[in-house]
């Protein structure tokens, strides 16, 4: 799907509720941190596999507005604001993702208000950017791309915490259209256009394939200490820590009974998350092979 505002506007969103970098974290994390930043457990890198790593920065430089940080034999590393946010390592011999297989569902760059996100739109609009859905999820507004490997994307913002509600105790997080005239209604003449995703953006929550959704809610619960905010029915669960309505989802709708992830696949290589309890690195694997890795929170 082109991006255009009568296209938005009809777009279905989802069927979602929905390393080492070089960079010291402690030089570059933001300052007056956002309620989704100053969270104990956050998303800080993702990393790809790639089959043709230029095309595939390439994509996220000019479809997300993502900025070249960094570039090692075989990988490179981008980011906004001085935050490394993706590393996108080459596989030349990888055979392609598989959607039905565990891995990657999509990376969720999250921007610092609803204005970026109606700079990013109209920029979109203007580019005719293909996406693949729109939606609102009552926390937070977004729209989803496919990268040319396969790998799922959203851009979104959230609404300010004040205005999420609660049902007995349980946060609303659902998936109607989104009223993209509305969104587009942040912008005033004059406004300055979108230059790339500003400092601030960072990687929200990352979403999952896995073989069985509440066994993936079993093991974050229990590995990682991860709190379900969501389950739904057995084929998809939102988990986080502190409050934040997700850091990681995980579903089952296209890879049900999914086995361990193939090693030889591009997409997915691992997902790291900053903890602020965790005293040293730390590796894991899921019960797909997807891989996670905890650094400790910068002093």
């Amino acid at each position: 799907m082109r991006i255009s505002r009568r296209s938005f506007s009809g777009a279905a969103g989802f069927l979602a509720l929905d390393a080492v970098t070089g960079f010291s974290r402690a030089e570059t994390m933001m300052t007056n941190l956002p309620f989704a930043a100053d969270a104990p457990v956050s998303v800080t890198t993702v990393g790809i596999k790639a089959r043709d790593v230029n095309t595939l920065a390439g994509y996220y430089k000019d479809a997300v507005g993502l900025e070249e940080m960094a570039r090692r034999p075989g990988t490179i590393v981008l980011g906004a604001g001085g935050l490394p946010l993706l590393e996108i390592e080459e596989f030349k011999a990888a055979r392609p993702d598989d959607p039905r297989a565990a891995g990657l569902y999509h990376t969720a760059f999250l921007l610092p208000s609803r204005l970026d996100l109606a700079k990013w739109t109209r920029r979109a609009i203007d580019s005719r950017i293909e996406v693949t859905g729109a939606s609102d999820h009552f926390v937070s507004e977004a729209i989803y791309l496919t990268d040319p490997e396969g790998n799922g994307i959203e851009i979104y913002a959230d609404r300010p915490r004040e205005a999420w509600s609660y049902d007995g105790g349980t946060l609303n997080i659902g998936t109607v259209r989104l009223d993209v005239e509305n969104l587009l209604g942040e912008l005033r003449p004059g406004e300055p256009e979108w230059t790339g995703a500003p400092a601030g953006s960072m990687v929200g929550h990352v979403h999952l394939r896995v073989g069985n959704a509440a066994e993936a809610e079993q093991w974050w619960n229990r590995e990682l200490g991860f709190d379900t905010v969501v389950a739904l029915g057995g084929s998809a669960v939102f988990l986080s820590t502190g409050g934040y309505h997700h850091r990681v989802g995980a579903n089952s709708w296209q890879s049900a009974g999914a086995k361990e992830r193939d090693a030889d696949r591009s997409g997915l290589s691992f997902v790291e998350f900053r903890s602020k309890t965790a005293s040293r690195e730390s590796v894991h694997e899921d019960p797909w092979g997807n891989v996670i890795r905890i650094v400790p929170a910068a002093a």
